[in-house]
């Protein structure tokens, strides 16, 4: 059997980091429903935004919003608080006010 380790001692990657990373991006290339389920799965765990998992999924946005349904997941879609609210209205302000 094939050991990672086998890869560095080839020198065909300097580390088993990259030869590992390496195989996770074909795997995903290869199999582009786990690229959409493990953008589901973070953007549940880790609060991450719509438009970033659909990124990660290679997807559009459109569609991560309908697959998230379609999973009876609420797409997180603006501020869920009027603090939070006032927070990116404030965010906004102040960017607009540093541009020349």
């Amino acid at each position: 059997m094939v050991k990672i380790r086998d890869f560095v001692e080839a020198q065909l990657y300097k580390s088993e980091e990259d030869a590992i990373q390496d195989a996770l991006r074909h795997l995903l290339r290869g199999r582009p429903e786990l690229r959409i389920q493990l953008a589901v799965h973070r953007y549940q765990t880790e609060e991450i935004s719509l438009a970033k998992a659909a990124r990660l999924a290679g997807i559009s946005w459109a569609q991560m919003k309908d697959i998230l349904l379609e999973q009876s997941i609420q797409p997180r879609l603006g501020p869920e608080t009027l603090e939070e609210a006032e927070k990116e209205v404030q965010t906004l302000q102040d960017y607009f006010k540093a541009q020349p």
